[in-house]
């Protein structure tokens, strides 16, 4: 298990980027929160195998249909265990 913060930056506020990460991570089995970041980017934390953070690093790069990433950055946190995956307001 590993947990791991992603920025995603791009036009990805406005186009439900939270919501489908949402439902993504949960698919994944995924647990952890996901925000909107003031300058515009989306944040995440999410606590999972190695091959979960794959899939949704993969997903990430795309987000959405509505959605434009331009980037994605990842930083590994200490792990920590959360009961499911919310969106933070």
């Amino acid at each position: 298990m590993q947990t791991t913060r992603y920025r995603v930056e791009g036009k990805v506020q406005g186009v439900y980027f939270r919501a489908s990460t949402q439902r993504e991570a949960q698919a994944l089995g995924l647990t952890g929160w996901v925000c909107n970041s003031e300058d515009g980017a989306v944040e995440l934390v999410a606590t999972g195998t190695a091959q979960q953070h794959a899939k949704l690093a993969a997903w990430l790069a795309c987000g959405p249909a509505m959605a434009r990433v331009d980037r994605v950055i990842q930083t590994d946190e200490p792990l920590v265990r959360f009961d499911g995956f919310d969106i933070h307001y």
